[in-house]
């Protein structure tokens, strides 16, 4: 699969396209924030104003959604006084894409003029002190997926060698926390691995992720911060605690764990993004 499929040109012509169908709200000016919502956050969606709704499959170079928990809609509206832009499902390699596609949304939120990208997921603890409910916000990552979108001749617009040093920008995680004390939320701070997956981890796996120094693993979000980062995007990440990782506790894991645990969690996030979102 050619890396241009979902480059800056495709990007290009499927903003074109979501503008024109948000043109209501968007006009000529850009989003303030863009969102991406992971498995069982997309309750989020639901306090976005005045929303256009587009499917994905309407949006020139988007895929359907598969995966159970994502909604598979691109939103255009208002949240907390913000002109937003969010997606409602995302794109896994794991789902047999590559990871350019996985990263293609990022590049039409970019087309689109958004500067601001928050991350969400849904992803496992390994640091023994969580429990499912916790949010961590997202310090930095591991990529452990082997995989990267920027492969291939360079985009226009990219940085060939983005600095990786602060993937998740300092100021932002700085007004997080301090949102998350004004509402009294308790907010972890760590680092997350992203593995291909589609299985879940192997306690094995999970003793050398702790010695690697990671604090909770997931399926997702590293493609959509590197293409974040390669076209100049400040990044807020935040992660759903929503189990112990394998080895961790007695529990067998389940995809159905994954979203009861977000469903319990998903009004305290919601009231944190949009707190973050309307002091941006």
């Amino acid at each position: 699969m050619s890396a241009a499929r979902y480059g800056s040109e495709a990007a290009a012509r499927a903003a074109a396209v979501v503008r024109d169908l948000a043109a209501p709200l968007l006009g000529a000016h850009a989003p303030d924030v863009a969102i991406v919502l992971g498995s069982g956050l997309g309750g989020l969606a639901a306090r976005i104003e005045q929303p256009v709704v587009v499917p994905f499959r309407d949006v020139p170079g988007f895929p359907a959604a598969t995966v159970v928990g994502h909604a598979g809609n691109l939103l255009v509206g208002r949240l907390a006084g913000r002109t937003v832009v969010a997606l409602a499902g995302r794109f896994h390699m794991y789902e047999g894409h590559d990871a350019t596609l996985a990263g293609f949304p990022v590049r039409v939120f970019a087309a689109l003029g958004a500067r601001t990208l928050v991350v969400s997921n849904a992803a496992g603890g390994i640091r023994r002190t969580f429990r499912p409910g916790d949010l961590m916000l997202i310090a930095d990552h591991l990529n452990l997926m082997c995989r990267s979108p920027l492969i291939g001749a360079l985009e226009p617009g990219d940085l060939r060698f983005p600095d990786m040093s602060t993937p998740y920008d300092p100021a932002l995680r700085a007004l997080a926390s301090a949102v998350a004390g004004e509402q009294g939320l308790a907010l972890q701070v760590g680092v997350y691995a992203g593995l291909l997956g589609p299985s879940y981890e192997t306690p094995a796996e999970v003793r050398m992720l702790s010695t690697l120094g990671a604090d909770a693993v997931g399926m997702s979000t590293v493609p959509e911060v590197l293409v974040a980062r390669a076209v100049g995007m400040r990044v807020l990440g935040i992660s759903c605690i929503t189990n112990l990782a394998c080895g961790l506790s007695a529990d067998v894991l389940s995809h159905d764990e994954v979203l009861q645990a977000t469903r319990a969690v998903a009004a305290r996030f919601e009231r944190l993004v949009a707190g973050v979102v309307e002091r941006l």
